[in-house]
């Protein structure tokens, strides 16, 4: 059978029931997360000292005055500023407001005594317990600000809220006035220096004009050179000739390819002449009446002779001033040429005269430039400083009001026991789910049939269930029976050849369930009528005596050393088609015993006794003798436990398998909570739900105690057959 194919995209995507089947298997995690948050919150929440809450509202807004500042017209309303109101929240929170109120209300002291120190804490140090207890936010939709302190104190709380809201209003307004009279005094400065600048530029650029002997008559203007106006109506003439020229010399290409008719069709269109017209209407008409009296008079009449005479004459005088055209045609497209190179030439020399007389002057133009730039900037500065002098004389708006002083709390804001609890349950809640699905994500052994197929590249022939006894003891209608019996199936249609009758489980790690695997599947082909042989191969740890309740002292080894015959060692069971094989005791000398011809003839011989052959087998991984048996046997099958081993484990265990030659025929997923993990349910849930359920409230067993038969129950789903 062909490993399944899968998609990318099926891999990547969770269905709901996934989701839900990794809360029920990590629910253990996620209550005791929860739990251990909940009751962490709920004790920290009743430890807390409890404190009150006053606010006061003050509203803020830009530094303006009641009239427009000089010079600036009606004043536009101040720009939205996004930044302006987190600003103020940390001016407000600032050492400059905070260390007045910590000193005027003596909080370093009260502090103190409330903390316990040793010594009065200083004005800095109390700083930042006062931050701590101070939250300021804006009032929706407004340019309020809302100042709120907390403290254990419910009046000393109200105090400090508005201690700093007078605080902040006070600083404020010096900072504004300190700052106006600050920059007027910088700008006096400054107007000092630029008005020396100013003049030493103006005796610098006077000294130039006389040294360049600039005619400049007005030294606050700017000095006229001719020559840019000169180029300038170069330029437009040259436009103009160019215009013409490519008129007149693209006519003439288009008029010198024609052929001799169209060219004297063309010609009165393209360049219209009157005499070239009269000559074509002339010889026209001469050529109608020569076609009109050719036919009746003939060749040789003498008025016939006449026409043709003409008509050889005007056509000689239509060529003749065809060419006249196109000559005059050539004649003006080169007098254009020519005129595009006199004016290229006079703009060149234009050009040059301009450019020496530039660069004599260019120092008097950077200096009077200069002079200029210096101008503006005294102007400017003396302009701030009159305004500045005027808007500080004006009538200040107050900037700062408090809308809502702060009162004293009646009950206390903190702790929000409701609160902190129902944020405690919510956190544990989204800690413990996310813990739960980071182990998941972590844990990266084999989960899900998909898993199986797409690492190990092979079919899942079977899901076995948790807590899986000997089905020999439980009868064939118990309820995990079924699972084998499609195990079987699966078998039974995935061999290749009937011949192939003989069989081992193997897995990656001890403990997958390889022997209860090996002894309930042989159990199931026995209750189906075949005689089967089951024999124990794990020399080291063997274990399908115990489930039989038999000896293990004689068994396998001792027929592979010749110490016993075959029908010695096989033993029978309950099960009249069963038969059991053990291990036997394996001497320290006799390691290698299943990698000897002696088991290769015995593997041959009892293939030729019965239907089938299942050997037990140990860890692929651990012992060379799982490798020895899949290599001999005709099919093998891989066991992996749900949520046991790395993937990476069962990966290597099925490359082994494969090294050493053998047939692996799939998987069996083994050790399933089929009741908790709704993947598997669907997969074979039903099963296990029908067949633990009969007809009309049977029991499942005979009032003897005996088992029902194999067909009691399940309607003619399973029959016996032979393969």
């Amino acid at each position: 059978m062909e490993a399944p194919k899968t998609t990318q995209t099926s891999e990547a995507k969770l269905h709901f029931l996934d989701y839900w089947r990794i809360i029920r298997i990590r629910k253990t995690v996620i209550l005791a997360v929860f739990l251990l948050v909940v009751l962490t919150t709920t004790a920290v929440t009743f430890i807390l000292t409890e404190s009150y809450s006053s606010t006061v509202r003050i509203e803020v807004g830009k530094d303006t005055t009641d009239i427009a500042p000089l010079l600036m017209g009606v004043q536009a309303p101040t720009s939205h500023d996004p930044y302006f109101i987190q600003t103020e929240f940390e001016k407000i929170k600032s050492k400059m407001v905070l260390f007045p109120v910590i000193s005027n209300l003596s909080l370093h002291l009260k502090f103190s005594e409330r903390y316990g120190t040793a010594t009065p804490l200083k004005v800095s140090e109390t700083y930042p317990f006062l931050a701590k207890q101070i939250d300021v936010r804006q009032s929706r939709n407004t340019s309020l600000i809302e100042i709120r302190v907390f403290d254990e104190d419910r009046f000393l709380a109200a105090q400090i809220a508005n201690a700093i809201a007078d605080n902040y209003k006070t600083s404020r307004l010096a900072r504004t006035t300190s700052a106006s009279a600050e920059s007027v005094r910088i700008l006096e400065e400054q107007a000092k220096e630029q008005e020396e600048k100013l003049l030493e530029a103006q005796k610098k650029m006077d000294e130039l004009r006389k040294d360049l002997g600039v005619a400049d008559i007005d030294a606050g203007g700017a000095v006229s050179i001719v020559e840019p106006d000169t180029v300038r109506m170069i330029d437009r003439d040259r436009v103009m000739a160019q215009s013409l020229f490519t008129q007149y010399n693209t006519l003439c290409e288009k008029l010198k390819g024609l052929p001799k008719e169209e060219l004297r069709r063309a010609i009165p269109t393209a360049s219209p002449d009157t005499h070239l017209t009269e000559l074509l209407s002339k010889f026209a008409m001469t050529e109608n009446e020569f076609a009109a009296y050719v036919k009746e008079l003939g060749e040789d009449n003498p008025k016939i002779v006449q026409l043709s005479s003409l008509m050889a004459s005007l056509n000689a005088q239509i060529d003749n001033r065809v060419d006249g055209i196109l000559k005059g045609l050539q004649t003006q497209a080169a007098v254009q040429a020519a005129r595009i190179a006199a004016l290229d030439e006079v703009e060149r020399k234009a050009r040059q005269r301009d450019a020496v007389q530039t660069e004599a002057y260019r120092p008097y133009f950077q200096a009077k430039r200069n002079v200029e730039t210096q101008q503006r900037i005294y102007e400017t500065i003396k302009l701030r400083i009159l305004q500045e002098k005027v808007d500080a004389a004006l009538p200040k708006k107050s900037v700062v009001q408090v809308v809502d002083i702060a009162e004293a709390s009646l009950r206390p804001v903190r702790p929000n026991i409701p609160l902190n609890i129902a944020l405690g349950v919510v956190v544990g809640l989204l800690m413990g789910f996310g813990l739960a699905f980071f182990i998941e994500y972590l844990d990266t052994s084999v989960k899900t049939i998909d898993d199986v197929e797409r690492a190990v590249q092979a079919p899942v022939l079977g899901v076995i269930p948790q807590n899986v006894g000997a089905l020999i003891e439980e009868g064939p209608e118990s309820p995990h029976a079924e699972a084998y019996r499609v195990l079987r199936t699966n078998i039974m249609f995935s061999r290749k050849d009937p011949a192939l009758n003989s069989l081992t489980v193997v897995s990656g790690g001890a403990g997958e369930g390889k022997s209860t695997t090996i002894f309930n599947l042989a159990t199931v082909f026995a209750q189906n009528g075949q005689r089967v042989l089951m024999v124990d191969s794990d020399l080291r740890r063997p274990s399908l005596h115990k489930l039989l309740n038999v000896s293990n002292s004689l068994g396998l080894t001792n027929f592979l050393l010749k110490q016993n015959t075959l029908e010695e060692v096989i033993q029978t069971t309950s099960l009249p088609t069963l038969h059991f094989l053990a291990s036997g005791k394996l001497p320290s000398s006799s390691l290698g015993v299943l990698n000897s011809p002696q088991m290769k003839e015995f593997i041959h011989a009892v293939k030729a006794r019965y239907d089938f052959v299942f050997f037990d087998s140990p860890p692929i991984m651990g012992v060379s003798d799982a490798s020895i048996l899949a290599s001999v046997v005709d099919m093998s099958l891989l066991v992996i436990q749900y949520r046991k081993y790395p993937q990476a484990m069962t990966i290597r265990a099925k490359q082994m398998v494969e090294k050493v030659g053998g047939n692996l025929l799939g998987v069996v997923l083994n050790n399933i909570n089929i009741s908790q993990d709704s993947y598997y349910y669907y997969y074979s849930g039903y099963y296990y739900d029908y067949y633990s359920k009969h007809d009309d409230g049977e029991p499942s067993t005979k009032k003897n105690g005996e088992p029902k038969t194999a067909s009691s129950d399940r309607g003619g789903l399973e029959i016996k057959q032979k393969y």
